[in-house]
């Protein structure tokens, strides 16, 4: 299995941004240090209260600054947000400045509210982040200039100064559960993942078929199915329980709307589902409020908290049954402080992925 640090960088009330930032670079430097094979961030746009992160570019070449053995990416890029060639520039010279060490994810963007200060419209986003891997492929061949011509994109004439250190370019993922899109990701050789409100039993069958899919298109090599879900890991289970039990409930509280002023977690709470109980979409909101069920996640073991033995166990039987080969770790989460924070991130480095790194799920 591959291991993986994620984060949504949160806002932290506490802190600045460039606090937070800080934090970050101690947080993937010890990954760095202690196994990890991977660090990705998310690009979230409009909300200071959510997530202080629109842009993987930056995060990437500051990660790769401080690191030395990690491969590092976004997971990732929304490609309808940019100038095509523009990306495809930033994503060569990322690459160069890392050493080889860039993974690229794309991803639609699932919020609307990212879309329309930029001009774009999120109803048509799915379209331009799958035609973006075809510009890519044309912008880095060894053919330059390079012209393109698409639905959505459209260069002619372009030579590119830089290409990537990893030709013809960095491993691609777009992490997805669309039956459409799969299908796409398993032609193309795209590494792909979901997150964690969706349940290992009802992603094994859908990512069964994607290796199927995969296999069927003639690559030889297995596909990376990454899962991405909350950890915290402990010296004891008791400990690591009194820790992480109310902050993990608390962990994803930034895709909910913006809390009003002295307004509680649980007033918030009451107020997200007012529209969804109005509209009679009573599937939706209890996906959603799930997250947010302390007893729901631990009694599904939709985060892995624990001590090194638990969460080890944990993965291992989650991964099983819903087929992922990736675990991409969110880490820091709601008010953990930092002392619990860099324990579980050392625990789990050194005494968590030994025990699964020859095992393989599929």
């Amino acid at each position: 299995m591959q291991f993986s640090y994620f984060t949504h960088i949160w806002a932290k009330p506490d802190m600045s941004p460039h606090q937070r930032y800080e934090q970050l670079w101690r947080e993937l430097e010890l990954c760095d240090q202690v196994n990890f094979d991977h660090a990705f961030c998310v690009e979230h746009h409009f909300r200071p209260d959510e997530s202080w992160m629109s842009s993987p570019s930056l995060f990437s070449v500051g990660a790769g600054v401080r690191t030395k053995n990690l491969r590092i990416g976004p997971m990732g890029y929304i490609p309808a947000l940019y100038n095509p060639l523009r990306l495809v520039e930033e994503i060569a010279i990322i690459d160069q400045m890392l050493g080889g060490r860039m993974e690229l994810g794309l991803v639609p963007g699932v919020n609307p509210n990212y879309f329309k200060p930029f001009g774009e419209s999120h109803q048509d986003r799915k379209s331009p982040t799958m035609e973006f891997v075809s510009y890519l492929r044309s912008a880095f061949s060894k053919q330059q200039p390079f012209s393109y011509s698409g639905e959505n994109f459209e260069t002619e004439s372009a030579e590119l100064s830089v290409l990537p250190a990893q030709l013809p370019h960095p491993p691609l993922w777009m992490q997805s559960r669309d039956p459409e899109t799969l299908e796409f990701c398993a032609r193309e050789g795209i590494n792909t993942g979901y997150f964690l409100v969706f349940p290992h039993n009802k992603a094994g069958p859908i990512y069964r078929k994607y290796i199927a899919d995969w296999e069927k298109a003639g690559w030889t090599h297995k596909p990376n199915i990454a899962h991405s879900t909350v950890i915290y890991v402990d010296e004891t289970d008791e400990k690591a329980m009194s820790v992480a039990r109310d902050r993990a409930a608390r962990a994803y509280a930034g895709f909910l709307p913006p809390r009003k002023k002295g307004e509680s977690f649980d007033e918030l709470l009451k107020r997200y589902t007012a529209g969804y109980i109005e509209r009679g979409d009573l599937q939706s909101i209890q996906t959603r409020l799930n997250l947010f069920n302390a007893d729901y996640i631990f009694e599904n073991d939709i985060m892995f908290v624990g001590s090194p033995d638990t969460v080890a166990t944990k993965i291992k039987a989650a991964s099983q049954i819903g087929l992922f080969n990736t675990l991409m770790g969110e880490f820091n989460f709601d008010n953990l402080p930092e002392e619990d924070l860099m324990r579980s991130v050392r625990l789990f480095g050194e005494e968590v992925i030994p025990q699964l790194r020859e095992f393989e799920p599929f």
